[in-house]
């Protein structure tokens, strides 16, 4: 077979040099047929004959489909076959056949195998879809593992993404309703994982969602689409994504103060791309986003609660077990049982129409608040003893001032006994008063304490009669009993 600009030549001597096709034939060295056959047809196509018996690859063939078949339930992702597997199986049998011939029939049966991807349309309004994606990031100074939530608009490109310190159920509803609020719609349809989180179990007919997800798509009414299971490309569009924002934003890893400051960074950054990057027409990501809205749901008149409910009971010690961490609560509330909300952030215990806030703790982590225990405090000494540098961390100055005083003039033990009757005021007058009192005594050289244990006015010490035998001793701090050993033979 000729080729091409051989073609061109023989065509451009004939119909424009008008030269004989015998004398074309013969400058080209080819036979007057083959000069006949490109004038008729430029391109002519190539007639097969009938293909030749194959009997050593078609025996070979049909081996494999067999060994395919019997060994398909027996292998994994990393296990899998392979063309030099089976060829030394077929050797092992007694087939001659070469390794090239066993290449070619499992290449041929990959080929047959492979998916088809379908090129698809996305419409405006139409579907979003989410996952979760790990990363790292520096929060004060400390490395730590981080989930990316990310909901992508298919047909604008319009995205958001929201930073978690775990990828559990709250994260994941709560990054919906960040989702929402910060976009403004709804997608008609959202495409997942079979996640846990999401699917409860599958059921004969789709999936059975959880309650918590449930709530959420009948609160948006929106329509929940899953992806196949083991088939994470029917939601590339997101993974894709996911990948990109991890590599233009969070490269080099991005520092904080805490995960809150770096994940709204990381929305500014998102948003500011969103106007800026065009498509071939010229537009916007922001731009065919508002193009899209007018096809998005509205939101509803409130937003979802994400936080989950959970009945608790009170320890004897005023505090709570919760998702591996431990809580305290005021003291007041030992033994009774509480509702608390779990958010992301933090956790809201309720009882008896009381409500307190603490931040959300990992597992094994602690969140003691020793101002819960102020009416026990008040009544035991040596407990304000012991954790007197976390109480005065809490309350501040100037508590801390005047445990230091009350430690260097009195000792420890005295200073327990006198600090606890500060806190004994604090439960009956308030934190406020008490410190005022507190600021205004430390700046003198005297401190004493008024009714109730409230600190008083600052006096002049007073010079009081003694007996003969305790006279010459200077008692800069003590208490009356230290006293008694000295009244022994004293005649008092």
């Amino acid at each position: 077979m000729l080729r091409v600009d051989q073609v061109y030549v023989i065509r451009h001597k004939v119909f424009v040099e008008h030269k004989s096709i015998r004398e074309v034939a013969s400058q080209m060295g080819v036979h007057r047929k083959t000069v006949r056959r490109y004038l008729r047809q430029p391109e002519p196509t190539r007639h097969e004959k009938a293909a030749r018996p194959r009997p050593v690859t078609e025996k070979a063939r049909q081996r494999i489909d067999e060994l395919v078949a019997e060994w398909g339930p027996r292998t994994t992702e990393k296990q899998r076959i392979t063309a030099s597997r089976l060829h030394r199986q077929l050797v092992e049998e007694g087939q001659t056949v070469g390794r090239t011939v066993v290449r070619e029939c499992w290449r041929e049966i990959k080929r047959q195998r492979a998916e088809v991807f379908v090129p698809l349309v996305h419409h405006a309004g139409e579907d979003a879809q989410i996952d979760f994606f790990e990363v790292v990031v520096d929060i004060a100074g400390e490395r730590q593992k981080a989930w990316k939530f990310l909901l992508r608009h298919m047909h604008s490109g319009r995205d958001f993404a929201w930073l978690y310190d775990r990828q559990d159920q709250i994260a994941f509803l709560d990054g919906h309703v960040r989702a929402f609020e910060h976009l403004g719609g709804i997608a008609q349809r959202c495409v997942y994982d079979n996640c846990s989180v999401a699917v409860r179990r599958f059921a004969q007919v789709g999936r059975e969602l959880t309650e918590r997800f449930a709530a959420l798509v009948n609160h948006y009414n929106f329509e929940p689409s899953f992806a196949r299971p083991g088939e994470g490309h029917d939601k590339g569009g997101v993974e894709s994504r996911g990948k990109h924002i991890r590599l233009q934003h969070l490269v080099p890893i991005p520092r904080g103060g805490s995960l809150r400051e770096i994940a709204e960074q990381l929305v500014r950054d998102l948003d500011k791309q969103a106007a800026e990057r065009k498509d071939a027409s010229s537009k916007s990501v922001l731009e065919r986003f508002e193009a899209e809205r007018p096809f998005l749901r509205r939101l509803p008149p409130a937003p979802f609660e994400a936080r989950r409910t959970e009945a608790l009971e009170v320890s004897s010690k005023a505090t709570v077990l919760l998702g591996g961490g431990w809580y305290s609560v005021p003291s007041n509330w030992k033994r009774l049982s509480i509702t608390a909300y779990v958010g992301v952030e933090d956790v809201r215990f309720v009882c008896r129409g009381e409500l307190v806030t603490r931040p959300r703790v990992r597992f094994g982590g602690r969140e003691i608040r020793y101002r819960d225990y102020l009416s026990e405090l008040a009544k035991k000494p040596q407990a304000v003893r012991q954790i007197a540098p976390e109480l005065t961390a809490e309350l501040g100055e100037p508590f801390g001032k005047l445990w230091s005083v009350l430690t260097e003039s009195h000792g420890g033990l005295e200073a327990g006994r006198l600090f606890a009757k500060i806190v004994g005021a604090i439960t009956k007058q308030g934190e406020g008063p008490v410190r005022a009192a507190l600021e205004q005594a430390l700046g003198s050289a005297v401190l004493s304490m008024g009714a109730g244990g409230a600190p008083g006015k600052c006096t002049a010490p007073e010079t009081v009669p003694v007996p003969d035998s305790l006279k010459g001793y200077e008692v800069e701090a003590a208490s009356a009993r230290d006293f008694d050993h000295l009244l022994v033979g004293g005649g008092q």
